[in-house]
């Protein structure tokens, strides 16, 4: 979830165009990072935990909506930011609830990320409030 929504993120911040982009465009790209490191501590906890973190041709793709075709739609990047957003804050209350009392490291890692895909969220939130007014 989290690497797709890098790869979804860099291409918005590369292809939205117009003056009332710029700030969604920036925005995106200073996410890119903080996505990337949301993945890299998962897979880290992943291979703690006696797993593998997957190759390209493992992962599922495609939970997410995809970059717009119109590269001024400013509005339909930020409903897309804002649903991807809210099913990553939904997987992680839920991997929440499954590691209460079993995993508290996972737990304590999926609570900060939480926390970060809500601040996330609250800002294209305001982004949108402002370019629908």
């Amino acid at each position: 979830m989290e690497l797709e929504t890098v790869m979804n993120y860099l291409a918005n911040s590369i292809n939205l165009d117009g003056v009332r982009a710029e700030e969604i465009k920036k925005s995106l790209g200073a996410d890119i990072t903080e996505e990337l490191g949301h993945a890299t501590r998962l897979g880290n906890r992943i291979k703690q935990l006696g797993g593998m973190v997957p190759g390209s041709m493992k992962v599922k793709l495609g939970g997410q909506p995809q970059p717009a075709e119109n590269t001024t739609d400013v509005v339909g990047v930020i409903k897309a930011v804002i649903s991807a957003e809210e099913a990553a804050c939904a997987q992680y209350r839920k991997i929440i609830k499954a590691t209460e009392g079993e995993d508290y490291v996972t737990q304590d890692l999926c609570i900060q990320l939480l926390g970060a895909e809500e601040q996330h969220l609250v800002l294209f939130q305001g982004f949108l409030k402002e370019y629908t007014q």
